[in-house]
């Protein structure tokens, strides 16, 4: 199981860039993969982006690609979801979730953070 605690969500404007964090806390975080979801009002959890804990593996829902970049690091054993570009579309409760490598199902979830992307 992996503790997982998102911030840096606010209230942005269209064209505005976002940084958000996930710390993360698990006896063995290099054997997870990471990653991020987003819902929007009245719609499913959508996800957004994965990165493997050990190596530079990532990877990017196309809704998303060329504008979020999703990294970590090791040191301070926290994950970043840099947003940039940002569209009213983007608003939504925004989650950090692990699971371990191998498997499908994300099992560990953060309590979410709101990014609200004004017009």
């Amino acid at each position: 199981q992996v503790q997982l605690v998102e911030s840096g969500g606010g209230l942005v404007q269209t064209g505005d860039s976002l940084r958000l964090s996930c710390a993360a806390s698990a006896s063995t975080l290099s054997l997870y993969v990471l990653g991020w979801f987003r819902q929007a009002p009245g719609k499913e959890r959508e996800w957004l982006a994965a990165i493997l804990w050990s190596g530079r593996g990532t990877d990017y829902a196309d809704s998303v690609k060329g504008r979020f970049t999703v990294s970590r690091d090791i040191r301070r054993n926290t994950v970043y979801l840099q947003m940039n570009s940002l569209t009213p579309e983007d608003t939504g409760v925004y989650y950090c979730a692990a699971k371990p490598r191998g498997d499908r199902d994300y099992t560990s979830w953060g309590q979410g953070t709101q990014v609200t992307v004004s017009s």
